[in-house]
């Protein structure tokens, strides 16, 4: 049976031809909805788009800002609700279920994708008293674990589900503190990194694992179809709109390097964080009050006094990364992503090859998450073409996108995976490319 139609999506932002897709994706939950739950009837439809980060690199948890979009690609979600606290979710591409109740003492399981919802649920009880459940199943086109948000996306679904059936929306204490999509932005971004968010404490039991911000879970649930969002963080609080061209479209390739932020990556990404909490601590005290990417925004010499007093740093190791890190923070807050922004408008393609060219080198130097095949993969993009083209998300693996003519789309993303699988053809079984405009954030589809 179908619950979602092409006229539905196409309503809210989707192409005909990308509507048709995302219709398959709901007919493949549907489908296998039965074999886990019976004879019960979804009664609520979502698709939560996964989302790229143009410019932004590590910004976000320091107050910073980004350029974003969310993709069209994304996850299929049809749900109803129970009658106990009981939380069933399958996987339907992956035929895998995690069941669990929810409760403020639920322990989620680190390394498992049901670490995920488990957090959200987990979150809401303890912010907002005791939860109804609900059978879920969704289904999801983006590559996992490939800096593309797919995890995030689970996150924002079931948080969208879990507030709409037990009408959190209308609570006091929702009303004080989420007021906007950025606002739930935000707060989804505290649910992830297990950090407080205004009237709501810190938890107990953290978050995932990782000590990110919230720029995903903004991109998810307030981008805007054909535009790029120019955000400031913590607070989240839209900066402009940049209009999308429309004879360009978004290559996206994902290099079979796996990012999922555990192990070995998952103490790297919070090394990282780490290192920019360490600089907040150096915000000279006029600008108390401030985060540290507000500071650098705000203030042309704040980077500067930071600087001088890293020179008598003690550990002459530590303070070489972390004026690393100050400077690629600098320049892509304040620099790179209004001069971008900028470029788009004018459509001055030097100017923005220029520009992104400078941002993936101070990941590269100042960040250190590159490894050699999203290197590769921006080169190629290049060299095949693109007008330009960086690796983006957490790093250490993951994606590279490549802004293109739409007209070459199709032979522009062959050529460059050929190429790209030429160079790592151990990667052939993980390594992807698909194409997409800036598309519709997250949405609730009547079904």
């Amino acid at each position: 049976m179908t619950y979602v139609s092409r006229s539905q999506l196409e309503g809210v932002g989707f192409t005909a031809e990308e509507a048709e897709r995302r219709v398959a994706l709901f007919d493949l939950v549907a489908a296998r909805w039965s074999s886990v739950f019976g004879s019960t009837v979804p009664t609520l439809g979502y698709h939560v788009p996964g989302r790229i980060e143009v410019l932004g690199k590590h910004t976000d948890y320091a107050g910073g800002r980004s350029l974003v979009c969310a993709t069209e690609q994304g996850l299929a979600l049809l749900a109803t609700p129970r009658s106990d606290q009981t939380l069933r979710i399958l996987d339907a591409r992956r035929h895998d279920t995690r069941v669990f109740d929810i409760s403020a003492d639920l322990e989620s399981i680190r390394g498992d994708w049901g670490n995920y919802p488990m957090t959200v649920a987990r979150r809401l009880a303890i912010d907002f008293g005791p939860l109804t459940g609900a059978d879920v199943a969704f289904a999801s086109d983006l590559p996992f674990a490939a800096g593309v948000s797919s995890s995030s996306a689970i996150v924002v679904a079931v948080a969208l589900l879990l507030v709409e059936i037990n009408c959190l929306d209308r609570t006091a204490e929702y009303a004080r503190s989420i007021r906007s999509p950025e606002d739930l932005g935000g707060y989804l971004g505290a649910v992830e990194n297990g950090r407080a968010f205004r009237g709501f404490a810190a938890p107990a039991g953290g978050g995932v694992g990782t000590m990110g911000g919230s720029q995903d879970q903004t991109a998810i649930l307030a981008s805007r179809p054909d535009a790029l969002s120019q955000y400031r963080f913590d607070p989240v609080a839209l900066e402009r709109v940049v209009p999308w061209p429309e004879e360009w479209i978004f290559a996206v390739a994902a290099s079979g390097v796996v990012a999922e932020k555990t192990g070995a990556a998952l103490a790297h990404y919070n090394d990282l964080a780490r290192l920019t909490a360490r600089l907040a601590e150096l915000v000279p005290k006029r600008a108390e009050g401030r985060t540290l990417g507000g500071s650098l925004m705000d203030n042309a010499g704040a980077a500067r006094a930071i600087a001088d007093r890293l020179t008598s740093w003690p550990d002459r190791s530590e303070g070489s990364r972390l004026l690393a890190r100050l400077t690629q923070l600098d320049g892509e807050c304040r620099l790179v992503i209004p001069g971008v922004a900028d470029a788009l408008i004018k459509e001055d393609r030097l100017r923005l090859r220029e520009l992104v060219a400078a941002s993936q080198q101070g990941a590269a130097l100042g960040l250190r998450n590159q490894v050699v095949e999203t290197t590769t993969l921006v080169d190629l993009a290049l060299h095949h073409g693109a007008i330009a083209a960086s690796a983006f998300g957490a790093g250490f693996g993951g994606s590279v996108w490549a802004m293109i003519e739409r007209a070459d789309g199709a032979a522009f993303a062959d050529r460059w995976k050929a190429s790209y699988l030429t160079r790592f053809p151990g990667h052939a079984d993980g390594a992807t490319v698909f194409l997409t405009r800036p598309g519709p954030p997250a949405t609730r589809l009547p079904i």
